[in-house]
């Protein structure tokens, strides 16, 4: 008898700093649709963890906009939040088995003490605060509040991507140790959504491939952590004329103002066109979509972006 196919529980996680724009609106579909055509459920989470950004007007937003454009999910939403001591009980697994230490370097030092990371010119930070004694760390506790770090090992971790295949990094030369709470006391994104989406049952997470080199440091997260695999698949990003990632700082093609001039199986259209679902930019569902989704279809190249 063959085994049923497992199916899998994805995943909205919008940052609620601003209104969703058109590669907010990519992410978002093609993730629906890559969890619905396998008869998965969706669950929402709203990353609103930084209170200097994030508002809880913005937190509404995203769900009236996701509704607009008819991608619905399972159950309440999750704010993070809310989940503070969910990723302090994280934080103390991880500092019980010495894989956190203090890091009182500012942001000036920090770039000072980082390495450019071998392909894409990001900064590897060097480690130096793991290697302060107790003595200079009671000095700088007197003017300073820490980051906490991650340590990570001499380890290459391998996933194969949905889209992309086989991704390989080595954590200490291409990453380094990276920040898990911040020096203000609030808990990094690395952290967060590997608790989370434990705790929320997600299998499948679809995203940019702005956060692809994240992937590796998650995975090694979650073995410290004892959580789960998901499965990981990343998008090509959305790009302006200008070859700029689209951004809500920016205000880039923010969905308030295609709201006045397209309707939602337009918008749907012009999405699903771009991702070579459909031959012809045609006003369509999500719903009516489904039958269309394939990881083979997808293409792998960044796409410069315009509405036709």
């Amino acid at each position: 008898m063959e085994q049923a196919a497992i199916k899998p529980t994805g995943r909205f996680a919008p940052s609620p700093s601003g209104r969703m724009h058109m590669g907010n609106l990519w992410s978002c579909l093609l993730s629906w649709l890559s969890a619905r055509s396998a008869g998965g459920r969706m669950v929402l989470r709203l990353e609103d963890l930084d209170p200097d950004r994030c508002r809880k007007e913005y937190c509404d937003q995203v769900m009236r906009d996701l509704e607009w454009l008819g991608l619905d999910w399972d159950g309440e939403p999750v704010w993070q939040s809310k989940r503070t001591e969910a990723y302090a009980q994280a934080f103390h697994v991880l500092e019980e088995q010495g894989l956190v230490y203090p890091c009182y370097c500012t942001r000036a030092e920090r770039l000072a003490a980082s390495a450019p990371h071998r392909s894409d010119g990001l900064s590897v930070y060097d480690g130096r605060c793991s290697r302060l004694t107790a003595a200079e760390r009671e000095e700088l506790e007197k003017t300073r509040r820490p980051a906490w770090r991650a340590s990570v090992p001499e380890e290459t971790i391998t996933f194969c991507d949905l889209l992309y295949g086989n991704y390989s990094e080595d954590l200490k030369k291409d990453c380094g140790d990276f920040i898990v709470r911040r020096s203000d006391g609030v808990y990094a994104y690395q952290l967060a959504v590997v608790v989370d989406d434990a705790m929320m049952g997600v299998t499948q997470v679809v995203r940019g491939s702005d956060l692809l080199s994240s992937t590796p440091r998650q995975l090694w997260l979650q073995d410290a952590l004892d959580l789960p695999h998901p499965d990981y698949g990343h998008l090509p990003l959305l790009l302006s004329p200008e070859g700029r990632r689209l951004a809500k700082r920016d205000r880039d093609q923010e969905l308030g103002e295609l709201q006045r001039r397209y309707t939602a199986p337009e918008l749907v259209g012009q999405l699903a066109c771009a991702a070579r679902l459909m031959d012809r930019p045609e006003p369509i569902t999500p719903q009516e979509l489904l039958p269309h989704f394939s990881w083979d279809k997808l293409p792998k190249e960044d796409l410069v972006w315009s509405l036709n």
